[in-house]
C-alpha cells in the first residue's frame, strides 16, 4: 500500500453499465487494465430495471467502437443500426456479451463505498499525487476489500438515487410516509401484477421529461385496452404547456423521441391525461380512503390519487468521493467546466458542446467522473456523448494527449428544452427562450381527431439516455 503509484496497477471503473463497460474496453484497447466494479448481480444491472422502455436511440448510437472492436473477434453480430433496443435488449445483446467478453476483470456485487489516496486523506497535501488510489469495497456477502488503482473511472451513474417530488428538491412532506403508493420509475405494465395496480386507477404523473412522456404513453395504452377501464393519468408539471413542451416532434433528428412527445401529445389531448400546469409539491397527504391528495406551495390541494409515479429527474451519489478532491458546480454538481456546456436551461441533448478529459478533469488528478454521472442533475445525456467521454480519458490515462484533445462528436438535435432554474420559472412568458409558464390552472385538452394508435407502436421510445 506504500507503493507509489504506478503503471502495474489497474484503472479501476466504477460501474458495469454501457459507459463504464466501453471505458474498460477503451482502456484495454491502450493496453491499460481495468477493474469494473459492479454493485448489482450482473452488467447492466440498472439497465435492466428498465428493461421495458425503448430506447430512443438506434443501436447505430449505442454500441460503443471500442467494445465492438473487442466483442468482433467472438462472433457477436452487431444489432440491425437503424432498429431501436429496449433496455433490456441493450443488456442482453450488448452488456452482457461484452461483460463476459472483459471476464473477469468484472466483478459484480462488488459497492464501493470509498475512494482516496493511500494514506492521505483529502486534507494532506504531502507526496498526494505520487500515491495510489486505494478504493473501498463491499461485496454482497459481506466481504470488504482495498483495491490500489493507478487511477479511478467514475461511472456509477444516478439511477440510485431519483430525485424527490418536492419542488424545492427536498421530500415532499408525507412523501416518505406515502412509499407504499409512490414509484419513482417508468411501471412495466405487462407485469400483471404492476398491471393490475394502475389498471381503473387514477395516477399522478410528475415530470416533463422523456420518462413522464413515456408514463403518460403507456398510461394512455392501459385506459384503451380491455383491462384498463377507467383507468385516468394527472399529469403535475412545474410549468405550463407551450409549444415546446413535447419536445422537438417531427423536427427532431432522433425520431422516435420526437414520435415520444407526439404520443404523449396524443395521450394528453386524447383525454387520458389531465394536466396540472404550475403546479409545484409541497405535501402528499393522505385521504380518509387512504388515496393521495399533493398539495401545492401556492396552497391548492389536487383530487385524491391512487398512485403517484415522480420522475423528476436523478442527481449523483457522491458520499463515497468524499475524500477526494472534486470541483463540482454548484448547481448541477457536474465538473464545473463541462456544467456550462450542458447547463438544461440552455442545451438539450443536440447542442451539448463536444467534451472530454479536460473538461472532465478535478483537482485530483486521475480522477474522472463520466457518463450520467458527469452531467450531475442535467437531464440532457446520450449514450454517445459517454463513450466519447471515455474515449477521451482513456487517451489521457494512457499519456496520448494529442488524442485525447482531439475531441469530435456530432449529437442529433432536438427541439427539447429542459431542466430546472429558469426553465421552471413561474412568472416565464411565451417569448422566454420558448419554455413558458402561463399562470398555474388546470388544462383539460378536448379530444384529438386521431387515435393513441401511435403510442403503442414500437417507435414509441424512451431512454437513449436523455430525459429527466
Amino acid at each position: 500500500m506504500n507503493a507509489p503509484a504506478g503503471t502495474d496497477l489497474p484503472v479501476v471503473v466504477i460501474g458495469a453499465g454501457p459507459v463504464g463497460l466501453a471505458a474498460a474496453a477503451h482502456l484495454l484497447d491502450r493496453g491499460i487494465e481495468p477493474l469494473v466494479l459492479e454493485a448489482g448481480p450482473t452488467a447492466g444491472a440498472a439497465v435492466r430495471e428498465w428493461s421495458h422502455v425503448r430506447l430512443f436511440s438506434t443501436w447505430g448510437e449505442v454500441v460503443d467502437r471500442a467494445a465492438e472492436k473487442l466483442l468482433a473477434p467472438t462472433g457477436w453480430t452487431k444489432p440491425d443500426p437503424a432498429t431501436y433496443a429496449t433496455g433490456g435488449d441493450w443488456a442482453d445483446l450488448y452488456l452482457r456479451p461484452l461483460a463476459d467478453v472483459l471476464g473477469g476483470r468484472v466483478r459484480h456485487d462488488a459497492r464501493v463505498t470509498g475512494v482516496s489516496r493511500a494514506g492521505r486523506d483529502r486534507t494532506v497535501d504531502a507526496d498526494r499525487e505520487s500515491r495510489p488510489f486505494v478504493v473501498h469495497v463491499t461485496y454482497a456477502d459481506g466481504r470488504e476489500e482495498r483495491v490500489s488503482a493507478r487511477a479511478v473511472i467514475d461511472a456509477s451513474g444516478t439511477w440510485s438515487t431519483p430525485s424527490p417530488a418536492g419542488a424545492d428538491g427536498l421530500p415532499a412532506l408525507g412523501e416518505k410516509a406515502a412509499a407504499n403508493r409512490v414509484t419513482y420509475r417508468i411501471p412495466d405494465l405487462q407485469d400483471p401484477a404492476v398491471r393490475a395496480r394502475y389498471a381503473g386507477r387514477r395516477t399522478a404523473v410528475i415530470g416533463s421529461g422523456a420518462s413522464a412522456f413515456t408514463a403518460l404513453v403507456h398510461l394512455a395504452g392501459l385506459a384503451t385496452s380491455d383491462d384498463g377501464a377507467g383507468t385516468k393519468a394527472v399529469w403535475i408539471l412545474r410549468r405550463g404547456i407551450s409549444g415546446s413542451t413535447f419536445g422537438g416532434g417531427e423536427a427532431d433528428q432522433l425520431p422516435a423521441r420526437g414520435a415520444l412527445g407526439l404520443a404523449a401529445k396524443a395521450a394528453v389531448e386524447g383525454g387520458h391525461a389531465d394536466a396540472v400546469t404550475g403546479f409545484r409539491t409541497e405535501a402528499i397527504e393522505r385521504a380518509g380512503d387512504g388515496r393521495l391528495i399533493l398539495v401545492g406551495e401556492d396552497g391548492r390541494r389536487l383530487d385524491p390519487v391512487d398512485e403517484v409515479i415522480v420522475l423528476t429527474g436523478f442527481r449523483p451519489d457522491l458520499t463515497f468521493l468524499d475524500e477526494l478532491r472534486l470541483n463540482l458546480d454548484e448547481r448541477l454538481q457536474a465538473p464545473v467546466a463541462l456544467a456550462p456546456l450542458i447547463d438544461p436551461n440552455q442545451h438539450s441533448c443536440g447542442t451539448v458542446h463536444p467534451h472530454g478529459h479536460r473538461e472532465l478533469s478535478h483537482p485530483e488528478r486521475d480522477v474522472h467522473l463520466v457518463g450520467m454521472k458527469s452531467y450531475g442533475r442535467a437531464p440532457t445525456f446520450l449514450a454517445m456523448t459517454g463513450y466519447e467521454q471515455v474515449r477521451s480519458v482513456a487517451a489521457a490515462i494512457a499519456g496520448d494527449l494529442e488524442s485525447a484533445d482531439r475531441v469530435e462528436l456530432t449529437l442529433p438535435e432536438t427541439g427539447v428544452c429542459g431542466g430546472a432554474g429558469l426553465f421552471d420559472a413561474p412568472d416565464a412568458t411565451e417569448g422566454d427562450s420558448g419554455c413558458c409558464t402561463p399562470a398555474p390552472r388546470l388544462v383539460q385538452l378536448g379530444t384529438l381527431a386521431g387515435t393513441l394508435e401511435a403510442t403503442r407502436t414500437e417507435e414509441t421510445s424512451s431512454g437513449g439516455c436523455c430525459g429527466s
